[in-house]
């Protein structure tokens, strides 16, 4: 069973910069290499949207409100996908969730909590 695990977050004040981490563990790397790596996020009160995306050979994905701000990168060998996100703003609070999806199933992790604030 493919496993996904969110680390990174925490407090953060306005303005500042932290990243969070999707390690995909339970894959091999030739299922791994085709993996679609998305994140979400989900603030109190408020659906869950999709905030980020990393395609396999091809650009990634970001929302409008995150974009110039957040950044995904890849790490192929550990099997992880970064999210460095900075200027964060109050809005930006929320739980973050990474999903892996293969090709015959969506794989979440429990998430992360981000909180910007002074």
């Amino acid at each position: 069973q493919v496993q996904v695990m969110e680390s990174g977050g925490g407090l953060v004040q306005p303005g500042g910069s932290t990243r969070l981490s999707c390690k995909v563990s339970q894959i091999i790397l030739s299922v791994w290499s085709t993996t679609t790596v998305a994140w979400y996020r989900q603030a109190p009160g408020r659906e869950r949207e999709l905030v980020a995306r990393f395609n396999p050979g091809a650009s990634a994905d970001y929302t409008d409100s995150v974009k110039g701000r957040f950044s995904l990168s890849r790490d192929y060998t550990k099997k992880t996908v970064h999210l460095q996100m900075d200027s964060l703003r109050p809005e930006d609070t929320a739980v973050y969730y990474c999903k892996a999806t293969t090709t015959w199933n969506d794989f979440w992790g429990r998430g992360t909590q981000v909180t910007v604030s002074s």
